[in-house]
């Protein structure tokens, strides 16, 4: 049973993965880190 919980959810977050990925959002969210890095780091 918990084999077929962790196929499940392993399965769910990859579809997830390439969703986001198609969508573009993989550029917003590494705009995101780093502007929140550089703000972390005060160069910003």
């Amino acid at each position: 049973m918990k084999k077929y919980i962790r196929l499940g959810l392993l399965s769910t977050g990859i579809i997830f993965t390439v969703i986001g990925a198609s969508r573009g959002e993989v550029l917003k969210v590494f705009m995101k880190a780093v502007k929140i890095c550089l703000e972390c780091i005060g160069v910003g």
